[in-house]
């Protein structure tokens, strides 16, 4: 038996935000990052359209980018004194994430951060409050997940809570909030969302209800991201209901060691200011995991299909993997996102050296391999790596070298 879960509602379009007027309670706190969307006027107005539901609303302010088990405390502890029957996040997927993980230490206390990272093993919620999530950025699609991300910084390693139970009772997607994204950003979340596609369709976990949603995403960004990155706004509101359907397929179909790579090594590097942007990272090693699960023949038809509904030619499935992978490449030349973690950084210096040097890389190899394999998304990947094989994986996402493996 298998499931497939979505939030209750989700208000989309021009506007959607007024949804907020409908939402029936006492006490709501809002979740909020680093200060766009109070400069853009969306906090106010989620604020105003929540006392015109008749709610009493408190700010939870300042969740940083990746955010920290920290961060999570002290939202929790927030939302203990609050005591709102309403959890709205607002923003891209680091405060919605931030504020799910808070959710579950609101309405279990007692828990330890080491009992939320238990696969599908968080207890029931909602005997406190529901959730809300509002998102600004097109990419992580956590509005609609069951997924949050939260970092541990002393270890240097970013875990992922997987349940059911956090799914969004609501989500809003209104188009207006992703054009204030920076370039950047939209080349990142765009390349996020790709992510989730891809490696939904080719999960263990894929089904007859992912699928369409996986393929159609994938049909959607690779007709529009290009298009967003460079101003588009027409192409950026359909990116923002692209990345959207991404996460409903990956939410039910789950991921693979894309992102178990990009989780252990996003953080991994900290000391050396090289924090790796998640879906820069992402976009830097799907060539490559791509390259290294098409030894699967399963995965590698399902790579094939995608490659016939991106209408990218070949007469086999080899011929169609390889332009899959120089498509994507190619969409990373277009967003200005580098083939390698050896080049990460290296817009920022004068030279081609990125921000994470060789010798610490290699010295760090072994642990960051060998957490990757123990990442929570690795076990949906079509193909189960080793250890050898995890290493050999990351140092070809280090130099950019090709994976015949």
């Amino acid at each position: 038996m298998a499931r497939f879960t979505l939030p209750r509602d989700l208000y989309h379009g021009p506007n959607a935000l007024e949804a907020l007027k409908t939402l029936p309670g006492k006490r709501a706190m809002i979740c909020v990052g680093g200060g766009s969307m109070k400069r853009f006027g969306f906090l106010d107005r989620a604020e105003a359209y929540l006392k015109e539901a008749g709610m009493e609303v408190a700010l939870f302010e300042g969740i940083e980018p990746d955010p920290s088990v920290e961060t999570v405390m002290k939202g929790a502890a927030a939302m203990q004194k609050f005591q709102p029957d309403w959890i709205v996040a607002i923003g891209g997927g680091s405060p919605i994430d931030a504020a799910k993980a808070m959710w579950i230490k609101y309405e279990y206390p007692d828990i330890t951060f080491e009992d939320m990272c238990k696969v599908f093993g968080i207890p029931p919620l909602r005997r406190k409050a529901h959730f809300c999530a509002i998102s600004s950025t097109s990419g992580t699609a956590t509005e609609v997940t069951a997924f949050s991300i939260i970092t541990d910084y002393a270890k240097g390693i970013k875990y992922p809570i997987a349940d059911f139970e956090i799914t969004p009772d609501v989500a809003i997607v209104d188009p207006e909030l992703a054009h204030t994204m920076p370039k950047k950003l939209v080349a990142h979340t765009g390349m996020d969302a790709m992510t989730h596609a891809i490696e939904a369709y080719v999960s263990t976990a894929n089904c007859d209800f992912t699928d369409p949603l996986a393929l159609h995403a994938i049909e959607m960004i690779q007709a529009d991201l290009v298009g967003s990155y460079n101003g588009d706004m027409t192409k950026r509101d359909a990116m923002h209901n692209a990345q959207c359907l991404a996460g409903m397929a990956f939410s039910n179909a789950l991921l693979g060691i894309v992102h178990s790579m990009a989780h252990k090594t996003g953080a991994a590097f900290a000391d050396y200011g090289a924090h790796i942007i998640h879906g820069a990272a992402n976009a830097m090693y799907l060539p490559k995991v791509i390259a290294f699960n098409a030894k699967d023949p399963t995965a590698k038809k399902r790579y094939g299909v995608i490659a016939d509904k991106m209408h990218l030619g070949g007469e086999n499935d080899d011929e169609k993997v390889a332009l899959l992978i120089k498509y994507l490449r190619g969409m990373n030349d277009d967003l200005n996102i580098p083939h390698c973690i050896g080049h990460y950084g290296a817009d920022s210096f004068p030279c081609e050296q990125g921000f994470v040097p060789e010798e610490v890389f290699l010295e760090r190899l072994p642990e960051i391999a060998k957490n990757a394999i123990g990442d929570a998304c690795t076990g949906s990947n079509p193909r189960q790596p080793s250890q050898e094989e995890m290493e050999k994986l990351l140092k070809c996402c280090y130099y950019d070298t090709e994976v015949d493996f």
